[in-house]
């Protein structure tokens, strides 16, 4: 069968989109195509990618101008089943759907609880907006003929809406994840990969250093987009030297930041739409084999709890992290222990492997 993947706004080597959906559709004999925008125009892994121009700033535009741009790239396409990942191609899904396509959603965020926290969008509006959006995109989900959902939380709102909603969670690929767990590297440092934001514990993250290095000379690799509206402060903040700023790292830089850190930090804030969230960097921390320090959300104590593979603790209190940094630095057998019960958790349970297959079987349904 001919499959298309459409995103709007991630880029074409994406880690869900690209590196384990395309690929393991195309690795179990389907025809897949990526549009996404700045794509090369070339195939890779056996996945022809198709490119449309980037819109940089400017969200009206994106919306606008590259959603036409990716459906008009479809049409040309002519698959047999259109698999979309942005909310804001939802218009392209219910256009493609009445040609008679067959359409998957992909949710990866839950959207609406996402609003809510939007800081661009004012506050007096984030309420209406959402409670307008969630309203649009139960009606749309109906249409679909099957919802892809990232966390249990967002497919148990969908199942409400299409009874074909399938959650296949984010989890790191142990083909692609393939640590020796072994010796802790002699250096102390610990790591954040992934989006640098306030909410995201940016701050938190970097008081903590001042804390730990009162005794200590432990660095933090910090790896991911920081946030234009916090670059300034972050970047002058009397604790940014202890910090080594790797930028924004293909896989190869991740695994790389990964074995040489001893502790994996998610310290995310207890914001409406982190709680029922599962991070793709916390899974990756684990397969990596070193603790991780997370915060002390239901879900995640249920998951860190279950594995034994870290520290929670209450991401708003610098000095909580602190302390759970250095307990784990003072005890370097409970953190080996610590890291390989993450390890064994996710070659066990919180894998792509066995996610993936839920996805080709979800294919082979419409076959």
């Amino acid at each position: 069968m001919k499959v298309c993947h459409l995103t709007s706004v991630h880029p074409h080597n994406d880690t869900r989109i690209f590196v384990k959906e395309c690929c393991t559709l195309a690795e179990n004999g389907f025809s897949v195509t990526l549009i996404a925008p700045g794509a090369p125009d070339e195939s890779i892994k056996g996945v022809h990618l198709i490119g449309v121009d980037k819109v940089k700033g400017n969200r009206v535009k994106r919306m606008t101008q590259t959603t036409k741009a990716v459906y008009e790239k479809a049409l040309a396409v002519d698959a047999d089943i259109y698999h979309f990942h942005d909310p804001e191609l939802i218009p392209v899904g219910l256009k493609l759907k009445r040609k008679g396509k067959i359409i998957i959603y992909d949710v990866h965020e839950d959207v609406p609880r996402q609003i809510l926290s939007k800081n661009w969008i004012p506050k007096l509006f984030r309420t209406p907006i959402a409670k307008f959006f969630e309203r649009y995109e139960s009606d749309a989900s109906r249409k679909f003929d099957a919802i892809v959902t990232a966390t249990m939380h967002i497919e148990d709102r969908f199942k409400n809406y299409n009874k074909e909603t399938y959650n296949i969670n984010n989890f790191p690929s142990l083909k692609e994840m393939d640590f020796k767990i072994g010796t802790p590297p002699k250096k102390e440092a610990v790591c954040y990969v992934g989006g640098i934001t306030k909410v995201r514990g940016a701050f938190e993250m970097t008081e903590m250093l001042g804390i730990v290095n009162q005794k200590r000379n432990l660095r933090l690799k910090l790896a991911g987009p920081i946030d234009q509206k916090i670059t300034p402060e972050l970047t002058n903040h009397k604790n940014w030297s202890y910090v080594d700023y790797k930028g924004v790292l293909d896989r190869k830089g991740v695994k790389e930041v990964l074995t040489s850190s001893k502790i994996g930090l998610v310290t995310l804030h207890p914001i409406i739409n982190y709680l029922d969230a599962l991070p793709v960097k916390m899974f990756e921390y684990m397969a990596a084999g070193i603790p991780v320090i997370a915060s002390d959300f239901p879900l995640w104590r249920e998951i860190v709890g279950k594995a034994n593979c870290g520290v929670l603790v209450d991401p708003l209190n610098p000095t909580h992290i602190a302390e759970a940094v250095e307990s784990l630095l003072k005890d370097e057998q409970r953190a080996k222990t610590m890291g390989e019960n993450g390890r064994h958790a996710v070659e066990q349970e919180y894998n792509w492997e066995k996610e993936g297959q839920k996805l080709v079987k979800l294919y082979q349904s419409f076959q």
